[in-house]
């Protein structure tokens, strides 16, 4: 037996497990979007990208994501930088930090927020105590609930794939920056930044894929009156239910989430020959 076909045996265990766990869902879901009572159609895609409100809807998908996605790359780049200059030991606390939150379980974590952003939450009258809002301020069931509770969800993921790179970039580079009469924010962009792109592609990739998919968070602190695409889909599924109409909803999404990582494998595929 030589050792390609040794390789492959031992890759079929995975390659069974993917297929089961993976593209089987996915085409039957394919199948299931296109099922109509006369044979294949693509009344289910005409109807979503026909109607105002469902279109409304997958922009704001869209919208809320990236959104979500700068503002993680925006805390999530500095906080790592800090963390590769800080000492080992403050450093492993600043990671513990930024982990901890992923031991503690998403709808936990956003009925937590449910209950600071509430009307008579604590940030809510903070915000009326400073005199920055108005007696009828509220922030649950806004979009910027929305983001508040994404980005602290997500901020983990951001902040270690940057981390990761960071620490393999050579201080002697930045050194060499400022010795050449570079400022700090000369350095910071001429020299780390892109060094740490990748990291912050990375981060931004799982944010925005992760963001657009989210459910739970979205759902809670949205509420019904702001409905995103994975909020559409289960309604689709529970309150009516029209299946083939969420499997197109949720195919629609999977095209869209494809739209944005072939780019980057294709980038990632050049980098690496």
């Amino acid at each position: 037996m030589n050792d390609r076909t040794e390789n492959l045996l031992l890759a079929v265990p995975g390659i069974l497990l993917l297929a089961l766990a993976f593209f089987l869902p996915i085409a039957q879901m394919l199948a299931l979007s296109v099922a109509g009572p006369d044979g294949p159609t693509l009344a289910q895609f005409e109807r979503f990208l026909s109607d105002p409100y469902y279109l409304g809807v997958l922009w704001r998908t869209v919208r809320l994501s990236l959104l979500i996605t700068l503002i993680c790359a925006a805390i999530g780049f500095p906080l790592a930088y800090i963390m590769t200059k800080v000492g080992p030991r403050l450093r492993l606390w600043l990671v513990v930090m930024v982990i901890l939150p992923l031991m503690t379980s998403v709808v936990v974590r956003t009925f937590g927020w449910m209950v600071l952003l509430s009307r008579s939450g604590l940030i809510p009258e903070l915000l009326r105590d400073m005199g920055l809002v108005g007696r009828s301020f509220a922030l649950m069931q806004t979009e910027a609930a929305i983001v508040i509770g994404m980005v602290q969800v997500l901020l983990p993921f951001m902040t270690l794939s940057v981390l990761g790179v960071l620490t393999r970039i050579d201080t002697r580079l930045e050194e060499a920056a400022r010795t050449m009469g570079c400022s700090f924010l000369q350095t910071i962009r001429t020299v780390v930044l892109p060094l740490a792109l990748p990291g912050i592609v990375a981060g931004s990739l799982l944010c925005f894929t992760l963001s657009a998919s989210s459910f739970v968070t979205p759902n809670l602190l949205g509420g019904a009156r702001i409905q995103v695409l994975a909020a559409s889909i289960y309604r689709s599924v529970t309150a009516t239910p029209d299946w083939p109409f969420a499997a197109a909803q949720a195919v629609i999404l999977f095209a869209g989430i494809l739209l944005v990582l072939i780019p980057y494998i294709r980038l990632t595929g050049t980098r690496h020959g």
